[in-house]
């Protein structure tokens, strides 16, 4: 499929905002509800990163990653994290050919978007050999380097309720994911329609909104969109905000945090903000756009003390009382 070509940046970004208007669209047709989650995933796509999605079963997790694949028009595989998943079985594993020679078999995660269901279901040598593919893109097998298609994207799903045989992501993991994004109930009449519309013979089907190419454009398009020093600046101070015993910390942070956020964060957040200010229809992001997606960036990057568990205190207070 031949790229668009646009005459200017400007003209380009308002292609983008109707690219998301459009994918929004035709995801509304399966998802209902949920609009902040889609919009944030989107986004994430756009920056090209990766999700945690966080939620109870039965929120349609799923339901909503194959369908932004099928939106998308990209590859997808689902990859059921269990206690007995060796890394072998996600990244793939050379067997012997029919001509006794070894070749290469690839495994589910040579596709466009994995979805690594139950993540924190598998143990930390498979974790680790995911970790490699989301932060380098390719996977080593035998000593090679195989590398992944692209665009490439992981979303990941957990169960925060029933943490019985699981194995907790580490903070380099978590570090790996653009966002976390919580997964809420959906409200009555939202839930009556959802009911309505999986109960019944209607079946919903969606069109292709933007090939792989299209999506990989609008990828170093973001990057290119300019933000100015202010902004950048405060996206950068509310990250050193999160970080404990510092001279920029609050005095909640030095009272229910342990651990503050890294510079990674503070990439992401103006990642995230250039993407979000370019989507709602602005060439350029300001502090509302950085604080929009702040604490989907922030809430897996710090962790809570002891404090702030007694007492009741969530990633997300604290992060509120940052701005």
């Amino acid at each position: 499929m031949a790229l668009p070509t646009y005459k200017s940046d400007v003209e380009a970004v308002d292609a983008l905002a109707k690219a998301y208007r459009d994918l929004k669209a035709e995801i509304g047709k399966v998802i209902i509800g949920q609009d902040e989650v889609v919009k944030t995933v989107l986004i994430s796509l756009f920056s090209n990163g990766h999700s945690l999605l966080v939620g109870v079963p039965g929120l349609a997790k799923t339901l909503l990653v194959s369908t932004i694949s099928e939106v998308l028009d990209l590859n997808f595989k689902r990859v059921q994290f269990t206690p007995d998943l060796m890394p072998s079985d996600i990244t793939g594993s050379e067997i012997l050919g029919e001509d006794r020679r070894f070749e290469f078999n690839e495994g589910p995660l040579f596709a466009n978007i994995v979805l690594a269901d139950e993540i924190n279901r598998t143990p930390p040598k498979t974790q680790a050999a995911l970790l490699e593919a989301m932060q380098e893109r390719s996977v080593t097998v035998s000593g090679d380097r195989h590398l992944l298609p692209s665009p490439f994207f992981v979303l990941a799903t957990q169960n925060p309720i029933e943490q019985e045989g699981t194995y907790p992501l580490p903070e380099a993991q978590l570090d790996r994911f653009m966002f976390n994004i919580p997964l809420d109930y959906p409200t009555y009449e939202q839930e009556i329609a959802v009911v309505k519309g999986t109960t019944g013979m209607k079946v919903s089907d969606v069109s292709h909104v933007l090939s792989g190419e299209e999506i990989l454009y609008f990828q170093q398009l973001v990057r290119k969109i300019p933000i100015s020093d202010n902004v950048l600046e405060y996206a950068v101070s509310l990250t050193t905000k999160t970080r404990p015993n510092t001279p920029r910390a609050t005095e909640n942070v030095n009272k229910y945090i342990s651990w503050g956020a890294g510079p990674r964060a503070s990439q992401y957040l103006v990642l995230g903000a250039k993407c979000h200010a370019a989507i709602s229809g602005k060439y350029s992001p300001d502090i509302e756009d950085v604080q929009a997606i702040a604490k989907y960036v922030l809430r897996h990057r710090i962790v809570r003390n002891y404090k702030a568990e007694a007492e009741g205190i969530t990633e997300e207070n604290v992060i509120e009382g940052l701005f």
